[in-house]
């Protein structure tokens, strides 16, 4: 598979190539933001609005937007889309009830449709978006559309603890692997079964995708689906490295490379580099860095830290690699070293960490001085039982 470049194609792709045959005579509400495009870079709001027979009557913004200019965790704006017109619902504003589309914005819709780039990941919010808008359409008798895309981190490997009773969130909705191995269609169809909904729903599948190809195998564009994610190599760490949301240490917001360089002012990054070395990881290798944050965490401050260089993409474990730089991070300078106390994701009772990890096991013990091998016996209970819960979703071969 490495080094050959195979062309893939969408669900946008295919439903294009049909001539958009499953939504004709549909009056559709499209959910999308700006990953949201065929192969010829054409955004499927504005296929979608000249495409004969189907009647685009609305558009749903999900975290970031429609056409992308928000940030992360910034309220988005209902208005009308500047290139077609169309309302603009947004499903991401100041509280946790705006992530939901409301009965008023689907009456008279026959359909919602979904396409977004995930990258792989729980506690990424689109496929939370998903999930949300499944039970909006189940509840107002509509049907749901989900354009495939591929998993751009592949769909072999499933990683991370299970998501506790108690820790739901806007980044972890459903109990499923931190790194989770599926489709956005495939979750869609886990969804509906483990959640019960009563919802006619289809899956436009890609072509020509198989489970071990990452995005550079496709021979898609990569859009950036969020402005932290400008890359498939940061989509490929994110599984652990947003983890440090969860503390007072960048996770590299505000450099050109997010997820993938990390540190703080107070932190000695070839002290660090080396006890990350000596941690013998997977598929991955450290080298001190020191950069200056635009924004965000420590913007306009000298931080100094270690970059992430993944040289094995199948050996590599991100989520594993997140809990070691933490916890090393933490041994280097525990009482400069702190954890998020504001609220995250609209849940205030609960520390981002927490949310993220999916229980409070991983804070506490990262206090203990327990490293990531420990943590793991734990961990690998829980990947094979999510592993069989997805096993029948698969829609793609290896």
């Amino acid at each position: 598979m490495r080094g050959r470049r195979l062309i893939v194609a969408s669900g946008l792709d295919v439903l294009v190539e049909d001539r958009f045959e499953l939504l004709r005579g549909l009056s559709v509400g499209l959910i999308c933001n700006p990953t949201a495009v065929d192969r010829r870079l054409r955004h499927a709001a504005d296929l979608f609005h000249e495409a004969p027979g189907v009647r685009l009557s609305a558009l749903f913004g999900p975290e970031h937007g429609v056409r992308g200019d928000a940030q992360y965790m910034a309220a988005v704006r209902g208005e009308r889309d500047r290139r077609t017109g169309v309302p603009i619902h947004s499903l991401y504003g100041n509280d946790a009830g705006s992530l939901r589309p409301s009965p008023r914005h689907l009456r008279g819709l026959d359909a919602l449709v979904f396409d977004i780039q995930d990258v792989g990941t729980r506690f990424y919010t689109y496929q939370a978006t998903m999930l949300f808008c499944m039970e909006a359409a189940a509840r107002a008798g509509i049907g749901f559309f989900v354009l495939d895309r591929p998993n751009p981190i592949g769909g072999i490997g499933v990683e991370g603890p299970a998501l506790r009773p108690g820790f739901e969130s806007f980044c972890g909705v459903h109990d499923v692997a931190v790194r989770h191995g599926m489709t956005i269609g495939e979750l869609a169809g886990l969804y509906l079964e483990e959640r019960g909904l009563e919802l006619a729903l289809g899956v436009i599948p890609c072509r020509g995708w198989r489970r071990g190809m990452h995005q550079r195998d496709t021979g898609l564009p990569w859009i950036f689906p969020s402005p932290n994610m400008p890359t498939p190599e940061a989509a490929l760490v994110y599984p652990g490295m947003c983890l440090l949301e969860g503390t007072n240490l960048s996770e590299g917001r505000g450099t050109t490379r997010p997820f993938e360089l990390f540190g703080a002012p107070w932190v000695d990054g070839a002290k660090l580099a080396e006890a990350l070395s000596l941690e013998r990881l997977p598929g991955v290798r450290f080298r001190p860095v020191s950069f200056v944050p635009t924004w965000d965490k420590h913007a306009g401050v000298r931080c100094h830290g270690a970059e992430l260089v993944v040289d094995d993409r199948e050996a590599f474990r991100p989520f594993r690699t997140g809990i070691a730089c933490v916890a090393a991070a933490r041994a280097q300078a525990p009482r400069k070293f702190g954890w998020r106390t504001e609220a995250y994701e609209f849940v205030e009772d609960v520390p981002a960490f927490d949310l993220l990890c999916g229980s409070d096991r991983e804070r506490p013990a990262i206090e203990r001085g327990e490293g990531w091998r420990g943590l793991s016996r734990v961990w690998r209970v829980e990947e094979r039982t999510f592993a069989n819960r997805r096993a029948p979703h698969l829609l793609y071969e290896l």
